[in-house]
């Protein structure tokens, strides 16, 4: 079986020693000097060795010139350099390392469960993006391209794998999952691509990401990008990535440039009722919260205001998870309140606003929240609800973030407020305090003052979005706790 040759074949192959997947990682060392310059970025993928069929689809996607972070990687990436590109979440880097991928893989067919080239990412959301923003290319070279993610059927993973898979797109968890069954073996990739390296360290898999890493062959083709280089990053970098080119095309300050940041100072009292007025603009909007049982009250609460809004959370199935991103990519929804699950891999054309509703807990999860907006060269605005308790807290976190925000003090229906987010009065008037939708928990702490046959608690379980069963009291509805899902 044939595998993808490294560019350059008449010099040295680089090797790295082999690994025992249980032998302790070495001290991190200073990596070497560069053995040769990197190539100069391109002005335009025509000056690029692609194959005849991606420069056609390329035209046919209407992408007509490459973005910074591709003009500067793509030559190296090309001629079988290990990359390092730091570029900002929309800064295009799926096609940096996609189409470099795509062009060393071309005219190579993998045997079964042996893949050829891996591309790692953090989330589910993110691999279906990136397969789905590769597959038109793939198909032009004849690539058989799959994505394996928790959440959905591994059976049919291990189908699709034993059927052979030239490029295999995975989240960390799932791959080690069915490498175990015996389902994939990495001992042909070639080509191995780990982006948004920092969330899959900021999640706790870099124990994973080492140890497939280590199964890929020392000699091969690794990239690297993310959009910030610190940590347990560097780490990865120093020890699986041999003379890397590094590319930054952003520097830490100008990585949001192009987005206006404002810090909303509201009152206790008012951030639910500001909250419902910015959620009513006319165009769509992301709202991050902190947990998921907030981000499933706020989706009700909205609703009861005339608000289309979904939720989108690790507690949703991945199915779930699909129809709320395809609802709001149509605009049926035109809220999406999320955890931090959409802070990456989350693609939305034309969005230009995002919301912070409760800010987030460090510096890194507000650039990748913002990162929603302002994508592929757009502008957008990143808005913060704080709390008087949290300014001093918020201060210290943009300043860390190298960002200096606009700081306005608002009310609902402030002409301020609607100049900023678009903010407009909601359509319905704010329910009752008896009427509000509750959580599980409230409900059931009130259950037992209820009698049965009452009419008024049917009207209000018809509130919260749950169904009743004609002719049923509420009492019976209310004396099970309803069941929890698991985080």
């Amino acid at each position: 079986m044939s595998r993808a040759p490294r560019a350059g074949s008449t010099s040295r192959p680089r090797r790295r020693p082999a690994r025992r997947q249980d032998a302790a990682p070495s001290a991190p060392k200073a990596p070497p000097a560069p053995k040769a310059p990197p190539l100069p970025a391109v002005e335009s993928f025509a000056d690029l060795p692609l194959p005849a069929p991606l420069l056609a689809e390329l035209a046919r996607q209407g992408v007509t010139a490459p973005f910074p972070i591709q003009a500067a990687s793509l030559p190296n990436a090309l001629a079988g350099r290990d990359v390092l590109g730091r570029g900002r979440t929309g800064s295009g880097k799926t096609l940096a390392f996609g189409l470099a991928v795509l062009a060393r893989t071309a005219g190579h067919r993998a045997a079964p469960r042996a893949p050829l080239a891996l591309v790692l990412v953090p989330t589910r959301e993110l691999a279906q993006q990136v397969t789905a923003a590769l597959t038109p290319y793939a198909d032009a070279v004849r690539l058989r391209l799959a994505t394996v993610v928790g959440g959905l059927g591994i059976t049919r993973q291990a189908q699709a794998l034993a059927a052979g898979v030239d490029v295999l797109i995975a989240t960390p968890g799932r791959l080690a999952d069915l490498i175990e069954r015996g389902d994939c073996r990495l001992g042909e990739v070639a080509a191995t691509v780990l982006d948004e390296a920092d969330q899959m360290t900021d999640m706790g898999f870099l124990p994973q990401v080492t140890r497939l890493l280590e199964q890929t062959p020392p000699g091969g083709q690794r990239m690297l990008f993310s959009a910030t280089l610190d940590g347990d990053v560097d780490r990865l970098v120093r020890r699986f990535l041999s003379d890397p080119v590094t590319h930054s095309v952003d520097p830490p300050a100008g990585a949001v440039a192009s987005m206006e940041h404002h810090l909303l100072h509201v009152a206790d009292t008012d951030k639910q009722e500001t909250t419902a007025h910015i959620a009513s603009r006319a165009d769509r909007v992301i709202m991050f919260v902190g947990k998921k049982h907030v981000a499933d009250r706020l989706v009700r609460k909205l609703g009861a205001r005339g608000v289309r809004a979904a939720a989108l959370h690790g507690g949703k199935t991945q199915s779930q998870r699909n129809r709320a991103l395809d609802a709001f990519h149509a605009s049926d929804v035109t809220v999406l309140v999320a955890t931090n699950v959409a802070a990456r891999g989350i693609h939305i054309d034309d969005l230009d606003l995002v919301v912070n509703v409760d800010p987030p807990a460090d510096h890194k999860d507000y650039l990748h929240r913002g990162g929603r907006t302002a994508r592929a060269g757009r502008t957008g605005t990143v808005v913060t609800l704080v709390l008087p308790d949290q300014r001093r807290e918020m201060d210290a976190l943009m300043a860390k973030a190298g960002i200096t925000p606009v700081t306005t003090s608002v009310r609902p229906g402030d002409s301020e407020l609607s100049r900023i987010t678009g903010a407009r009065t909601p359509a319905a008037a704010p329910a009752p305090a008896a009427a509000v939708a509750r959580t599980p928990r409230d409900r059931a702490q009130t259950g037992a003052a209820r009698g049965a046959g009452q009419g008024q608690g049917r009207g209000q379980g018809q509130r919260s979005g749950q169904a009743q069963r004609s002719g049923q009291g509420q009492a019976r509805g209310q004396g099970r706790r309803p069941r929890r899902r698991a985080s």
